[in-house]
């Protein structure tokens, strides 16, 4: 007896047939590398994000700490709590407000009940205004960047890159990326901009340079 995953992939071997023509060549002739000047690309990723609806706050890298801080301020308002933040396991000490959670791989479910998450990221394409999250203990797990409702995420000067091939050129293919361009948002229902349907509605990008 045959499985239907079997008799499927059967009648597709019969359409494709043997005496195909192989496949012609994928034209690679696009720009594969930015030649921008550093500081000119990271003021395109602010400039992209912000048309996004994201905050960028820019520091030092001597005082991401305290800016992580002034960004969970900004995304949940006055009055927040370490306890209500939980950071990517691989977050490092020095960029991490004091009393703040670390995730310790509880079911996903429990991470909605933070307010915010903070995490780093693998890399940032300026011209798209895109963070790339890949489920290192840096960017942490999915889940992370999704339930909360605030992300904050720290951005280096170094991992900002000028276009798409050139951010995938850093990647690993077979890790779970995750693209952000912006907080969450969608406008399927009459043309009307809801904001937070399918992750975060607030994005709060601190900026190292």
């Amino acid at each position: 007896m045959t499985s239907a995953r079997d008799e499927v992939l059967a009648r597709i071997r019969t359409a494709l047939g043997t005496d195909r023509p192989p496949a012609a060549p994928v034209a690679r002739d696009y720009r594969l590398r930015d030649d921008r000047a550093p500081e000119v690309l990271l003021d395109v990723l602010v400039d992209r994000l912000e048309d996004y609806k994201a905050q960028v706050l820019r520091c030092p890298p001597d005082r991401i700490a305290e800016t992580v801080a002034a960004a969970v301020e900004a995304g949940l308002g006055e009055g927040w709590r370490p306890a209500d933040v939980v950071v990517a396991p691989g977050l490092p000490a020095g960029w991490r407000p004091d009393g703040v959670r670390e995730d310790d791989g509880r079911p996903a479910v429990e991470l909605a009940e933070f307010a915010a998450t903070v995490t780093g990221v693998a890399v940032a394409i300026a011209e798209t205004g895109t963070l790339v999250l890949d489920g290192t203990p840096l960017s942490g797990r999915r889940a992370l960047s999704l339930l909360p409702d605030c992300l904050v995420c720290v951005v280096e000067a170094g991992q900002v890159v000028g276009g798409v091939p050139e951010g995938l050129a850093r990647l690993d293919p077979v890790r779970p990326l995750t693209m952000i361009s912006g907080p969450s948002a969608t406008s399927d229902i009459e043309l009307s901009r809801v904001e937070g349907v399918h992750g975060p509605r607030t994005l709060v990008v601190v900026l190292v340079n």
